[in-house]
C-alpha cells in the first residue's frame, strides 16, 4: 500500500522509541541538506532517511526471520553483528508494507549500515547521514562533521575508519562489505585527485 510522506512517519513512529524518532528526524534533515550540497534526489535520500531504521527496535529474532524469508538479500549480513539486520529487514518491510519500488532508495537502506563497493551518491549521503545527523555522539563524530562539509567520500572513510576501529577493539568480526566500501572510496578519492 503507497502511503503520503505523513503517514509512513507516523507508522515508522509507532515502532520505535522517541529516541530513536529523533534520530530518525535528524537523518533526514541531514541526508536533504547532503544531497542537495552533493547532487543527489533529496525527496529520495528523505524517503530512505525515513525508513532507515523502521526494524531497528524489532527483536533481532524478527529481523532475522524477515531477512530469511527474503532470499533476494544478504543472507550473509545473519552471520555478522546483529547491528547489521535491521538494514535488510527495513527493505523488506519499505517494499511489501509500505509500496516503495525505487531501487535506489531500497539500495539506500540497504547498505546504510554496510557500505558496499561502488556506492551511489544516495547510499552514499543516506549512509554518512546516519553518521553525522545532529543528535550522534560518538568519538570523532565532530571530525567527520567537518570532512562532510568538503567530501563526503572522505567523511565516509573516516565513518567507515571509527566503525571497524570499534569492532577490532571489541574483537568483533567485521561485514566484508564495509572494508570494500572503505577500499572503494579511497579508490575514488584517489582517482579524482582527492
Amino acid at each position: 500500500m503507497n502511503r503520503t510522506r505523513e503517514q509512513l512517519m507516523e507508522a515508522v513512529k509507532a515502532q520505535m522509541p522517541e529516541r530513536r524518532w529523533q534520530h530518525t528526524l535528524g537523518v533526514m534533515e541531514t541526508a536533504v541538506k547532503l544531497a542537495k550540497q552533493y547532487g543527489a534526489d533529496p525527496a529520495k535520500a528523505d524517503m530512505a532517511a525515513i525508513l532507515h531504521d523502521v526494524c531497528k527496535f524489532w527483536p533481532v529474532e524478527k529481523q532475522a526471520e524477515t531477512v530469511r524469508l527474503n532470499p533476494e538479500l544478504p543472507q550473509d549480513m545473519l552471520d555478522y553483528d546483529k547491528e547489521l539486520w535491521h538494514a535488510p529487514a527495513a527493505v523488506a518491510v519499505a517494499r511489501d508494507e509500505y509500496g516503495v519500488t525505487d531501487p535506489e532508495v531500497l539500495d539506500a537502506i540497504l547498505y546504510h549500515t554496510s557500505g558496499r563497493e561502488r556506492m551511489t551518491q544516495l547510499d552514499k549521503i543516506v549512509c554518512l547521514a546516519d553518521y553525522i545527523e545532529p543528535g550522534r555522539d560518538f568519538p570523532n563524530v565532530h571530525k567527520i562533521r567537518e570532512i562532510a562539509e568538503y567530501s563526503v567520500e572522505k567523511a565516509l572513510v573516516a565513518g567507515f575508519d571509527s566503525t571497524i576501529s570499534f569492532l577490532l577493539q571489541q574483537g568483533k568480526r567485521i561485514y566484508p562489505l564495509t572494508v570494500l566500501a572503505r577500499n572503494g572510496l579511497l579508490i575514488e578519492i584517489k582517482s579524482t585527485g582527492g
